[in-house]
């Protein structure tokens, strides 16, 4: 079976352990990451309101991702976003990116903005991380469980 094909919103590889954690359920096969430039960018620009010392580690965290996952950046053709609608129109860049990446799903945190009937018409379905990687765990504990476990070794260290 083909893993399902992801987009990562910003507000997802933001926060470190989320981060961390989905991505290593990606690294285990469990599906394929996927991003735009300008949700990476949008995440570098995130971190740099706690300072310009975290927006320099976040952009350094973002050559990371882009050398881990290097088929994972999807290039959104120009004027796709234009004939899209979000309640924030500051959103719809990331639905952009998943149509054009032929995504299944977008993973964020702002369900909000991302109303299911809209996705649906792009054949899309939105999920928040926590009860994502739940489903996750159910059908891969055994995978999820070392995921987990290298994260967290990885926190202690």
């Amino acid at each position: 079976m083909t893993p399902p094909r992801v987009v990562i919103d910003a507000c997802v590889l933001f926060p470190t352990v989320m981060r961390e954690v989905v991505l290593g359920a990606a690294q285990a096969g469990l599906f394929r990451p996927l991003w735009s430039a300008r949700i990476l960018e949008e995440w570098a620009r995130a971190a740099g309101k706690l300072g310009p010392a975290a927006e320099v580690y976040a952009r350094g965290e973002v050559a990371a991702l882009r050398a881990r996952f290097p088929q994972a950046e999807v290039a959104v053709p120009e004027g796709l976003a234009a004939r899209l609608w979000l309640p924030d129109a500051g959103d719809v860049h990331v639905l952009a990116a998943a149509i054009a990446a032929s995504a299944d799903l977008i993973l964020t945190l702002n369900a909000r903005d991302f109303p299911r009937g809209v996705l649906a018409e792009e054949g899309l379905m939105r999920a928040d991380p926590d009860g994502w990687l739940a489903g996750l765990c159910e059908a891969h504990p055994a995978v999820l469980r070392g995921v987990v476990d290298a994260v967290v070794a990885e926190a202690v260290r």
